[in-house]
């Protein structure tokens, strides 16, 4: 009964189910986009056609993006705060129920003919109701809760871990339900009505089914430092809280070094700002000339980008057991570099798998920096803190998107990869606001020697 009652506590289920959900709709939305706008300019010349076709869904992902990242503003912050108030499963449930509705337009456009502006008000609708903003954080705030502070990283990575397997899946699949049953179906039904089944499934499980955790014990002397930025923070005692959020408590209120929270809020953002710009005109990139992938490739593709969770779970897995948190992060800032600019010279599909290959620990950073914050904060401010980062990045995102889909619009036909340039100039700048905090010649002498061994 007790083990029964622990596995109603796991987020994982909700995780992997949505994400798989996530997976089928985005490799949907792009193929049902492109094909749109394949019949508006299904008279002009070939090449002219390519072109034409390429910034047309730059820019419907301009619009898309910006719709998607700003709506949550609206409502992320107040369904976050319910959340810590009132119940936990708040910001879980209803952008699952946001997400059960938006997906469904997409499904009535394939079948009724409807215009693709449609998928704005599917995105506004999305982020009205918290969007990816308010349910991340959620996620991650029952993740935290269930978790002691010395196994929160480990604890957060498998979270990750579960994602991108279900993206992986989902990936692989998705090409072949989106052209598999094209004789019976118009292209795109099954795989957006997979999507759906997903997320009623989600939300489902998260009504009656998953319950949340008891928060493990924490430490009552957190404002310890800024040399806590380098390293772990010690294992501790006390009481465990409620795992429904109040506003009071016994114990005196925990006082969080603001330097260090301001430092990792940085980190997360310059971090997000090197990835979305690189992976925003990634789809887009392999869908023009030299790659010009069809359906099946694009599934290929968007799976060995979720290979990356699990190559960036056993990094953490391992390396956790040996380096600090930021020696962490340093390490996954790396390899998203190095994998970043190889993708800038892609030009046959075995080196587009060879940078993404490189960049296997590139999902290391965000997730590492989340368990740094919530070492820093009371357990009840969870779902305010995260959410907070989570819009942090989302603006930063939707900014990002934007400037870098003109940008590549302007280079596509110069140089298709400059974004990649950009985002790599972007990512190098991210370490040393780190190393400029702590002794860095300790952190660099301790990664250097556990990479030699």
């Amino acid at each position: 009964m007790v083990g029964m009652t622990m596995m109603r506590t796991w987020v994982e289920p909700v995780v992997a189910g949505s994400q798989l959900a996530s997976a089928f709709y985005d490799t949907a939305l792009l193929l049902v986009v492109k094909n749109y706008y394949n019949q508006t300019n299904s008279t002009a010349p070939s090449h002219l056609m390519q072109d034409a076709q390429q910034k047309a869904v730059s820019n419907f992902y301009i619009i898309y993006n910006l719709v998607l990242g700003l709506s949550p503003l609206v409502s992320a912050y107040g369904l976050s705060k319910l959340g810590d108030k009132v119940h936990r499963k708040i910001p879980i449930c209803l952008p699952l129920l946001g997400y059960l509705g938006s997906k469904s337009l997409l499904l009535l456009l394939i079948l009724l003919d409807w215009p693709i502006e449609v998928m704005y008000g599917a995105a506004a609708f999305n982020g009205l109701t918290g969007g990816f903003t308010t349910f991340w954080a959620g996620i991650m705030a029952l993740g935290s809760l269930g978790s002691s502070e010395s196994r929160r990283s480990l604890r957060l990575i498998i979270i990750e871990l579960v994602y991108g397997l279900a993206g992986f899946l989902g990936s692989m699949a998705s090409g072949y339900l989106f052209v598999g049953f094209s004789d019976r179906y118009r292209e795109g039904t099954v795989l957006v009505s997979c999507s759906i089944a997903c997320y009623a499934f989600c939300l489902l499980y998260s009504i009656f089914v998953l319950i949340v955790p008891k928060s493990a014990p924490s430490c009552t002397a957190k404002a310890k430092g800024v040399e806590e930025v380098g390293g772990q923070v010690p294992a501790c005692t006390g009481a465990a809280e409620s795992a429904q959020p109040s506003e009071s408590s016994s114990k005196a209120p925990v006082t969080p070094s603001k330097l260090i929270i301001i430092l990792l809020f940085v980190a997360a953002i310059l971090y997000d700002l090197a990835v979305v710009g690189a992976m925003n005109v990634l789809p887009l990139f392999l869908l023009r000339e030299p790659l010009s992938w069809n359906a099946v490739q694009i599934g290929y593709g968007n799976a060995a980008g979720y290979a990356i969770f699990i190559t960036s779970f056993l990094g953490v897995f391992v390396f956790s057991k040996y380096l600090r948190d930021i020696t962490m992060i340093i390490i996954g800032v790396v390899s998203f570099t190095v994998g970043v600019i190889i993708m800038a010279f892609v030009r046959w599909t075995f080196l587009f798998y060879i940078a993404r290959a490189v960049m296997l620990f590139a999902l290391i950073p965000l997730p590492t920096i989340r368990s740094m914050l919530s070492k820093h904060v009371e357990g009840s401010s969870y779902g305010k803190v995260f959410v907070l980062l989570q819009l942090s990045l989302v603006i930063t995102g939707v900014v990002t998107s934007t400037v870098f889909n003109k940008i590549y619009q302007s280079t596509l036909n110069w140089y298709s990869g400059f974004c990649f340039i950009l985002s790599f100039l972007n990512s190098l700048s991210l370490p040393w606001v780190f190393l400029s905090k702590v002794n860095h010649y300790d952190t660099v002498k301790k990664m250097v020697t556990f990479l030699i061994q």
